[in-house]
């Protein structure tokens, strides 16, 4: 019976996410942050810090990624799926009605105002939920010297998963180079050991749908700009869909709520309508599913051996210097004028001045700021 109130629980919450989760990753998993941590006491401040670094060394969308391990951990395989898929379908459901649109007039809705607003206001809201996750992450001097290392890589445009990976070996080496003895191989061992532990949905269009989104599903790292290069090379390159259609795509995966992957919902229904929407929606997020099933058990492993502890906590400092640095960027395209700022202003005092206030509560206010102030 419990279990069935943690599946229902999960379903709200996670739809929740999925319906006012505008942004991108860096938004979407500091309002997990707040569901999860802060309000419901899931998982400790630690181990979502843990997931936060184990799904950015995988490839795929990083949020529906954390919303899958949170629906795992807190009930098992059918929790795994019920997450993902409950995070998933608003962003699915919303854009497929894009799709429509699009196909049927040639024309997408002007939100510009309310996305104006809405971006000073997630960057408040990213700032409130990883301060505290900075704090938790900055366990000793030398892990501050690797996040600012990891910080400056960003900003000079290195390769974030470089600089994820090379931090946590880094700090392996640190570990051997201080402590000169074989303690810490026999710490590899728990690690070591899980070893053994027409329009027919079939069609050869929608078969190749699928095989194209399965493949960048399963190797793509890093942001919705990432996934426009990927897709220019799939699809444009093979004259599958033009560039305007393409540029389109993104820009719906952008001002809708959810994983910016959604996109390929879009794209999968201009290609071949209903089944090539599902086709493609399918195909890109399947990886997600099957990487986050193989790798949460692995995290507590980790984190009880010496060696892959040392390694996670450089990757979870890391991690935050990657959404510090997504703030950053997202700041300089951003806040331009006085009415972004002011936007920014008002919602970082809300975020942290009002620690209470649902984060999107803050996004609504600075989108209703930002549609009126376009007035003046």
């Amino acid at each position: 019976m419990k279990n069935t109130e943690d599946l229902k629980e999960i379903a709200r919450l996670f739809l929740k996410l999925g319906i006012i989760g505008f942004g991108g990753p860096a938004a979407h998993i500091s309002m997990m942050q707040e569901e999860v941590v802060t309000k419901r006491k899931w998982l400790t401040q630690q181990h979502f810090l843990d997931l936060i670094g184990a799904t950015n060394l995988i490839p795929g969308p990083n949020s529906t990624e954390m919303a899958i391990h949170i629906g795992r951990e807190k009930a098992g395989w059918k929790g795994l799926l019920i997450a993902g898929i409950c995070f998933i379908f608003p962003a699915v459901f919303i854009t497929g009605i894009f799709a429509w649109l699009y196909k049927e007039y040639g024309l997408l809705p002007e939100v510009q105002p309310f996305i104006y607003g809405i971006k000073p206001a997630i960057i408040a809201v990213i700032l409130g939920a990883i301060f505290p996750l900075a704090k938790k992450s900055v366990k000793s001097v030398k892990l501050a010297i690797l996040g600012i290392i990891v910080l400056v890589g960003l900003l000079l445009q290195y390769n974030e998963i470089f600089l994820l990976f090379g931090t946590g070996i880094l700090a392996v080496l640190i570990f051997f180079i201080q402590n000169k003895n074989s303690e810490g191989l026999k710490n590899l061992i728990p690690v070591i050991s899980l070893q053994h532990s027409g329009n027919d949905i079939l069609s050869a269009a929608n078969i190749k749908l699928f095989l194209i989104f399965l493949k960048v599903g399963a190797i793509l790292y890093g942001s919705g700009y990432v996934l426009f290069a990927f897709l220019d090379a799939e699809l444009v390159s093979e004259g599958l869909i033009s560039r305007k259609q393409l540029i389109d795509a993104i820009a719906v995966g952008q001002f809708t709520p959810g994983p910016v992957f959604s996109s390929v919902t879009f794209i999968g229904y201009q290609i071949n309508g209903f089944t090539g929407a599902v086709v493609s929606t399918i195909g890109i997020f399947l990886p997600s599913f099957l990487f986050v099933a193989l790798l949460n058990p692995l995290v507590k492993k980790m984190r009880n051996s010496k060696i892959f502890s040392i390694f996670l906590d450089a990757v979870n400092v890391a991690s935050v210097a990657i959404i510090i640095a997504v703030c950053i960027h997202m700041g300089m395209d951003t806040i331009t004028d006085w009415r972004t700022s002011l936007i920014a202003v008002v919602c970082i005092v809300l975020s942290f001045g009002y620690k209470k206030i649902n984060s999107a509560l803050i996004v609504l206010a600075g989108s209703g700021m930002g549609y009126l102030l376009t007035f003046l």
